[in-house]
Formats: structure tokens, C-alpha cells, sequence
């Protein structure tokens, strides 16, 4: 990790009980970027929010993008948001 590696926010619903979605999202994207980010963090909300935020970039909006994000894609997305470079092995080659 360096001092510009990016944070990663997920925010969930608690009203919707998305925590363990929230969570299990969060966990991949650890396990895949590792040293990578900086940190991803859990964000509570309510009214139906599920968003995923890479610096300054939202790479996934539950209104916007229509539902949850399948995890292949939101790894390609966070990847294209912090380290466009880096190849996702099997991720890349299923497109």
C-alpha cells in the first residue's frame, strides 16, 4: 500500500438487512486488490442504498446501475477505477 492508495466505500441498507451483502463484497474485493487499497470500509445507510465507491469514483449505484453488481464486474470496475493495468486473470478472460 502507498500513501495515494485509494479507499474503497460500501454503503448498504441497514433497513434492507444488506449488511452480510455488504460484507461478502467487501471481503472479495480485499482478497482480489490486497495491498492494492487502502482500505474498504463499510458505510450504514438507509432507503435502499447500495453503493460502491472507488476514491472518488462510484463504480456501482444500486438506482443507477439497476440491482447488485455480479462480483466479477464490480472488481473489473474498481480495477479500472484504482489500477487499470492490472490484469484480473480469469475476470478479464471471461468478458
Amino acid at each position: 500500500m502507498t500513501s495515494d492508495s485509494p479507499r474503497v466505500t460500501v454503503t448498504y441498507c441497514t433497513q434492507c438487512n444488506w449488511l452480510l451483502r455488504a460484507a461478502w463484497a467487501a471481503q472479495e474485493l480485499l482478497q482480489t486488490f490486497g495491498t492494492e487499497l487502502a482500505e474498504v470500509a463499510l458505510v450504514p445507510g438507509t432507503g435502499g442504498v447500495f453503493t460502491v465507491t472507488a476514491g472518488e469514483t462510484t463504480v456501482w449505484d444500486r438506482t443507477r446501475d439497476g440491482g447488485f453488481p455480479d462480483i466479477v464486474e464490480l472488481k473489473r470496475r474498481v480495477r479500472d477505477a484504482v489500477v487499470p493495468d492490472r490484469d484480473l486473470g480469469h475476470a478479464d478472460r471471461s468478458r
